[in-house]
């Protein structure tokens, strides 16, 4: 009886919806850690950035590589919702609707990692405070259950997981994709602006 009334979307997928993005926490830093520092490092962010391209096409380049394994390895979980629904009914509509806020989740912690790369030479350093700047946005959220007034409204808006609730939930609310998309573009800004001041510099 108790198998029977589990309900897969709520039970199942959405806490693993919840469980992903600590995992990216911890994941996204790795995976951004290297695409600018280790450039600086070795040398050829000169070389790079005295090809015949933009800084916005390197830029788009590295950006939408480190995007791409991060599609791919979010692809290969969907075995799971496949595995469910071979044995069961499962809301694919909730289902997609959770995939898409990690998608925008996964592009908001890449490009604060861009950015944080950008700004060093050293891979650790870029890693480490990749993972504390996502862990300030994490804890954002926390704070704002200990406030009060406009300032928990301010935390909650601030925190970059209390967006992921909604697409968990099967909702697609604008609030939370406009903000995705704003942390995604402001970073990938400055990400820019960093690299067009190395320019100069030489």
């Amino acid at each position: 009886m108790a198998a029977q009334n589990l309900n897969p979307t709520e039970n199942v997928m959405r806490p693993l919806f919840s469980n992903m993005s600590v995992v990216l926490l911890f994941f996204m830093p790795m995976l951004t850690m290297r695409l600018f520092a280790e450039e600086k490092k070795s040398g050829t962010i000169e070389l790079l950035l005295t090809y015949p391209v933009r800084d916005g096409e390197v830029l788009a380049g590295k950006f939408l590589a480190a995007g791409a394994v991060y599609a791919l390895l979010l692809l290969l979980t969907l075995t799971y919702p496949g595995l469910m629904a071979a044995f069961g009914r499962i809301e694919w509509g909730a289902i997609l609707t959770g995939y898409l806020g990690l998608l925008l989740l996964g592009s908001a912690f890449l490009a604060v990692g861009v950015f944080i790369s950008s700004l060093t030479e050293n891979q650790i350093v870029a890693g480490s405070a990749t993972f504390g700047a996502l862990l300030g946005f994490w804890l954002i959220g926390w704070g704002a259950d200990a406030a009060g007034g406009w300032v928990r409204t301010v935390l909650q808006y601030l925190s970059i997981i209390e967006h992921m609730d909604s697409f968990g939930k099967g909702v697609i609310d604008t609030k939370d994709v406009v903000y995705y998309v704003t942390v995604t573009a402001f970073a990938l800004f400055l990400t820019l602006r960093a690299l067009d001041a190395k320019r100069w510099k030489g």
